[in-house]
């Protein structure tokens, strides 16, 4: 790589190798030669194009020449037929039949949707990987008793199974989708320059149409659209790129809470973090959350690209425009390069999560009691006490017990209630005992945690 001249970081940073191979410059233009071999094989059913020069193209897919391309290109300003012309170079005896029939977006719409469903298909195995490992975990932790947040502040108990179980459930969720949705795409097939296909019947007759494209449909594995203008639906990139942020959407969420865990005052889980990792160049001490911040980064221009890519759907002109070409470059590789690292650091932060025993039991012990408040209530009522009136005495209790929490001190709410005569008269000094161990009350979290890690096992 030349670093005097501009490089994206998703040609070296982020991403990995294979997604970055689907969308190389390389691999589209053996795409595209590919093509043009399928087509010239469906052709030659129709006497059209000669075995020696199927042969001949066939012993040149591979002979990509980028640089002479590039050449050819800068006198005519077409990427496409500069890339017919050097193929024809190479091929003295086929040169003359390369792309016979078609338009530019026969060949590069066809390619989009082989790279498109190659890129889905990585980003599948991907995530196959985090929900394995998300299922570890779960049933590792499923019974954990943890403080649960709402509005950032304690609330009543759960277990860390369960809490790694709401973003497991949305990946599951997704997982389905983006599997379904490898059948689901589809090349424009050959229709030429409108989508009516007259260029082709021209060539061989409205009764060998449907046999010819069925025939290149079949060599390239890929289904066609039935309709299509000049370009296969832009709906589709729109669809995908937005299974692509939903699904970066539920890492960016993992990655969000996470950082809020680690922070010191809580530190009940933490990112890995290497032996010889810097954490700030100015202060030697810090342990930031690099890989969960980068998550929450990438995932914030990922959510951005469908908005681009529905304007491409929306704004295609008739027949099409050229105005989503030089933005569609950039918005299709970059959505799956980014969700692409999302889920590969997504995937190591999962595998080594540092789970902070110590703080999660001192956490416990300083908010769970606050959390036996509604336990109280409940029983108070069921044995006949006005709910209202418990609920205000619960509370000005508490903001009594929260001023020595505030000072560091124990949590006293328990001794508190205890003593308290008006609940005296409904339960008895057992009962708030018993009530006030909360680590039991966390409802259904611990079995649904543990049978759900046991479901996505047996369906993955």
């Amino acid at each position: 790589m030349d670093f005097s001249q501009y490089q994206s970081p998703f040609s070296w940073r982020y991403g990995s190798t294979g997604m970055r191979t689907i969308w190389s410059e390389e691999n589209k233009r053996r795409l595209w030669r590919q093509i043009w071999i399928a087509l010239a094989s469906a052709e030659a059913e129709f006497g059209l194009v000669t075995n020696d020069q199927i042969a001949e193209l066939e012993s040149h897919v591979d002979d990509i020449d980028i640089t002479r391309a590039l050449q050819i290109e800068a006198e005519i300003h077409h990427d496409l037929m500069a890339e017919v012309k050097t193929y024809a170079e190479q091929c003295p005896l086929a040169g003359g039949i390369i792309h016979l029939g078609a338009t530019s977006m026969d060949i590069e719409d066809n390619a989009d949707a082989l790279r498109v469903r190659s890129s889905v298909q990585l980003i599948e195995e991907k995530l196959k990987s985090i929900l394995i490992e998300f299922s570890k975990k779960m049933s590792q932790y499923a019974d954990l008793p943890v403080m649960a947040f709402t509005h950032l502040q304690p609330a009543e108990p759960t277990t860390l199974g369960y809490r790694l179980a709401f973003y497991a459930q949305d990946l599951f969720s997704e997982y389905f989708k983006i599997k379904k949705s490898i059948t689901e795409i589809k090349g424009k097939g050959f229709k030429g320059a409108v989508g009516n296909a007259a260029s082709y019947i021209e060539l061989f007759g409205f009764e060998n149409y449907s046999l010819f494209e069925e025939k290149i449909s079949q060599a390239l594995d890929l289904p066609f659209y039935t309709i299509a203008n000049q370009t296969y639906p832009r709906l589709q990139d729109y669809n995908i790129l937005s299974q692509c942020a939903a699904i970066g959407s539920v890492l960016y969420k993992f990655a969000f809470d996470l950082r809020f865990l680690q922070s010191p005052p809580i530190g009940e889980l933490a990112e890995p973090f290497g032996k010889s990792q810097v954490g700030s160049s100015a202060m030697p001490f810090k342990r930031n959350p690099i890989r969960s911040e980068k998550i929450d980064s990438l995932g914030r221009l990922l959510a951005q690209l469908p908005t681009v890519a529905w304007q491409d759907a929306a704004h295609s002109l008739l027949e099409r425009t050229l105005d989503d070409s030089a933005n569609r470059r950039s918005i299709l590789p970059e959505a799956f390069l980014i969700l692409d690292e999302m889920l590969t650091v997504s995937l190591g932060i999962i595998k080594d999560l540092q789970v902070n025993i110590d703080k999660i039991e001192r956490n416990f012990a300083i908010y769970a009691p606050f959390a036996a408040t509604e336990r109280i209530m409940m029983a108070a009522a069921k044995n006949g006490a006005d709910r209202q009136e418990i609920h205000e005495l619960l509370r000005q209790n508490s903001l009594i017990a929260w001023e020595d929490v505030k000072k560091g001190k124990p949590n006293p709410l328990s001794n508190i209630i205890s003593n308290n005569e008006i609940i005296n008269k409904y339960l008895s000094q057992n009962e708030i005992k018993e009530l006030t161990n909360v680590e039991t009350y966390v409802g259904i979290a611990a079995h649904r945690a543990a049978h759900f890690a046991k479901d996505i096992m047996a369906q993955l």
